[in-house]
């Protein structure tokens, strides 16, 4: 009787082990896996982030350009960028589930990808909350929930936390620079402004259709806003842009910040971190109010 029960359980917890699983990814597709996905492909450096938070960054077996974090990361072979896939080079990879990540100049490749027949995961997180819930759903496609799980409800934790302080404080007007040349930004629907709604600060552009529309320096500064985002990268000018104008509210009350664009830019783990500092800035901003602006 007792081999009985042992070989019963020991074949509940095969079926169990082997059974198909079913997510919703980000475009409210269903996708499936027969089995835990062993060998993944991430088509976008947050992706790698994500997998990599789920427990699964010994799974995946191919990345895209700039997908360096962790520092794992760098080894793992490159099938493209986020403009050009090697589509041979994904196919000799023998994937079991590609994560992919749409844009303008991606949907033709990805179409091709798609007709492989191998599952895909759309990720495209609009909101904080959705990239812990895409850690969760990519632990349940490579079968390492154990990690997923907690590591999605720390991130919730944390985006909790940040809710609980920052509600009801005084709203910044805010203007989140992605580059200079041209000026370009991002709208309501991207996630650094969910970030920045968050933390009590307002996206001067949110109303604009685009994405990430261009603006104008003079649309700028019509909108006047209080507090000015820019990352420090590579032959970027950031936030100087703004020094020649003082009666410029941000420049006049000394709100010119720069971020880690490795932090806000992409929609992974790490984000969370970045909306930590946007707030901590944002109340930079609130404590200014009033003070005697610089010389």
């Amino acid at each position: 009787m007792k081999r009985l029960l042992f070989l019963a359980a020991t074949v509940a917890t095969a079926v169990h082990v082997h059974a198909a699983v079913s997510v919703k990814d980000d475009a409210g597709n269903t996708v499936t896996v027969q089995k835990p996905a062993l060998r993944v492909i991430a088509l976008a450096p947050h992706i790698t982030e994500l997998l990599f938070a789920a427990g699964g960054g010994s799974h995946v077996v191919g990345v895209v350009s700039y997908s360096d974090f962790p520092e794992e990361a760098k080894k793992i072979p490159q099938v493209g960028s986020n403009r050009e896939l090697d589509l041979e080079r994904i196919i000799a990879l023998k994937p079991d589930l590609v994560v992919v990540w749409r844009h303008g100049s991606s949907e033709r490749q990805i179409d091709v990808v798609k007709q492989l027949g191998v599952p895909m995961f759309h990720s495209e997180p609009q909101k904080l909350e959705d990239i812990a819930d895409n850690v969760a759903k990519l632990g349940q496609l490579m079968g390492t929930d154990a990690v997923a799980g907690p590591a999605a409800a720390d991130l919730r934790k944390r985006i909790g936390d940040l809710r609980q302080r920052y509600a009801n404080r005084p709203v910044v007007r805010t203007f989140y620079q992605v580059w200079d040349k041209p000026l370009y930004t991002l709208n309501g629907k991207q996630i650094v402004s969910d970030a920045l709604r968050l933390c009590g600060g307002e996206n001067i552009f949110a109303r604009l259709a685009v994405t990430a529309p261009v603006v104008s320096i003079e649309g700028v500064l019509q909108e006047n806003p209080e507090a000015i985002f820019a990352t420090a990268e590579k032959n970027y000018g950031g936030v100087s842009l703004w020094k020649p104008y003082p009666n410029l509210a941000a420049v006049r009350n000394d709100n010119l910040f720069t971020i880690d664009g490795n932090l806000v830019n992409r929609a992974g783990p790490r984000m969370i971190a970045g909306a930590e500092q946007l707030c901590e800035k944002l109340e930079i901003a609130r404590q200014h109010r009033g003070a005697k602006p610089k010389p």
